[in-house]
C-alpha cells in the first residue's frame, strides 16, 4: 500500500480529508488527549464522513452500549451516564462534540476495563484479549528494536519515573489496547460495513505499530487510514500517518510535577 504522509497547518474550520479518508473503510482519528483543537478537527472529520459506527478508546462496550441518540443531545445527560466524571479523561465537552456529529451512528467500546488491566499486568496479556490473540498478533513478541523504542517511550511519558522492571508490562499493555481497538473495529465493520471511525489517541492511531497492524494482520481486504495530530511549535506526532494536522498547544501544568 502507498502512504501519504502530508503535515498540514490548518484552522479548525478548513477539512482537508480529500480522498485520503473518503476510500477507507476504517479511518483512525488520532489525538493527544487535552488538545482541544484535536477533538474539534476529530468531530469535523466524523460528521464529513458519516460513519456507520464509532469506536472509543475512551468507553468499554458496556458503556458505549448505552449511547442514544436522545442521550447526546443532552451532553450533561450523556456524561452522567458515562460516569465521565471518574473515568480519568480530559473535559467531556471536548469530546461531546464528537458523539454529537454521527448522533445515528452505532457505538463501539475500545477500552480494556481497569480490572481486566490489572489483571493483565499481573499475567498473560493475550489471556486478557476479547479477541483471538494468535489471529492479531498480540502473542507475537515485538522486533527488538521495537521493543526498546516503546520502552523508551514509556519510560519518556512517565516522566522517567518508572522502574525499568515495569516497562515490559506497560507496553504489553499498550499492544493491549491497540488490539482491543482493532478487534472494535472489526467488528463494527462486520455488523455495519464502512466507514467506521476509531477516536483515539496518537499512539494507537499511528500506522507503524498501533491498531491499525492488527487490524490489517486479521482484515487485510479492508482500507485503512489514519489522522495524527500535533500542536503547532511541537514538532510531528511519533509514528507513521496518512495525513498529520496541527492546532494550537493545550494550555498545561507541567505533567512531570506528580512524580517529583
Amino acid at each position: 500500500m502507498n502512504r501519504l504522509v502530508v503535515t498540514i497547518c490548518l484552522a479548525p474550520a478548513a477539512l482537508a480529508a480529500g480522498g485520503i479518508f473518503d476510500e477507507a473503510d476504517v479511518v483512525f482519528l488520532g489525538e493527544l488527549h487535552d488538545v482541544p483543537g484535536h477533538h474539534l478537527r476529530q468531530a469535523e472529520y466524523t460528521r464529513e464522513l458519516d460513519p456507520t459506527a464509532l469506536v472509543f478508546e475512551m468507553l468499554t462496550q458496556a458503556q458505549a452500549d448505552l449511547v442514544t441518540p436522545d442521550l447526546i443531545a443532552d451532553p450533561d445527560a450523556l456524561e452522567q451516564v458515562l460516569n465521565w466524571s471518574d473515568s480519568g479523561w480530559p473535559d467531556f465537552a471536548m469530546y461531546a462534540p464528537i458523539f454529537a456529529a454521527a448522533p445515528n451512528a452505532e457505538f463501539y467500546g475500545a477500552a480494556v476495563p481497569r480490572d481486566v488491566a490489572r489483571a493483565a499486568m499481573q499475567g498473560e496479556v493475550a489471556e486478557s484479549f476479547r479477541g483471538d490473540a494468535v489471529a492479531f498478533g498480540l502473542s507475537d513478541p515485538l522486533p527488538t528494536d521495537q521493543q526498546v523504542e516503546r520502552e523508551r517511550l514509556q519510560m519518556a511519558a512517565h516522566c522517567d519515573a518508572l522502574p525499568a522492571e515495569m516497562l515490559p508490562a506497560m507496553v504489553d499493555i499498550q499492544r493491549l489496547r491497540d488490539a482491543e481497538l482493532a478487534y472494535s473495529a472489526r467488528q463494527a465493520f462486520q455488523a455495519h460495513g464502512s466507514p467506521v471511525v476509531v477516536i483515539t489517541g496518537n499512539g494507537h492511531a499511528r500506522r507503524d505499530w498501533g491498531a491499525p497492524v492488527y487490524l490489517e494482520r486479521v482484515a487485510p481486504e479492508l482500507s485503512i487510514a489514519a489522522l495524527g495530530q500535533g500542536e503547532e511549535g511541537d514538532g510531528d506526532p511519533d509514528g507513521l500517518f496518512d495525513l498529520v494536522e496541527h492546532s494550537q498547544p493545550a494550555i498545561r501544568d507541567d505533567p512531570c510535577d506528580a512524580f517529583r
